[in-house]
């Protein structure tokens, strides 16, 4: 796969830069999961954690919701996974959830972030309902990959006690 990054001219504006680097993200998530199993995808790395593939996913897209729906679009259609009370639900409610489910609900929601990010300028400012603090796009998107890469940290070291793989 070409890395989008590194093919942009070294002048590209601001707004294609931060598109491009999420973008890269976001697929780094789907790569480091690809050609396992839902049991390998449930699979924590060491026992004393409660982090596996698909509860990064499931808390990605929890995180997608939020920033861009709630924040950002002032809109927030409710929480993704409440089977149960625990607020860790995403990573930790991961025993019957599959992979194709998992990611079906992640690309919808990454779906709904470009669509409320295409409409606005990197300025516009929403605020989140828990603490009223507000945010630019600009800061949510850059907020963003900051998620992303801490994550895929910790998806490269689940991975590679999976299989010995981690990706780039």
């Amino acid at each position: 796969m070409i890395d989008e990054r590194f093919e942009l001219p070294p002048t590209a504006d601001e707004r294609t830069l931060l598109d491009t680097f999420l973008d890269y993200q976001r697929q780094a998530l789907v790569r480091k999961c690809a050609g396992l199993t839902d049991e390998q995808l449930r699979q924590r790395a060491v026992p004393s954690s409660n982090l596996s593939l698909l509860g990064l996913v499931r808390h990605l897209a929890t995180v997608e919701r939020w920033y861009f729906q709630a924040v950002i679009d002032g809109n927030f259609p409710g929480s993704l996974f409440t089977r149960t009370d625990d607020r860790d639900e995403d990573f930790n409610d991961v025993d019957h959830a599959t992979g194709e489910e998992t990611f079906a609900i992640w690309r919808a929601e990454v779906e709904a972030s470009r669509r409320i990010a295409a409409d606005r300028p990197l300025e516009a400012v929403g605020q989140s309902f828990d603490a009223g603090r507000e945010h630019s796009l600009r800061w949510v998107l850059n907020h963003m990959i900051d998620e992303y890469a801490r994550h895929l940290g910790h998806a490269d070291i689940i991975r590679e006690a999976i299989d010995g793989q981690t990706g780039e």
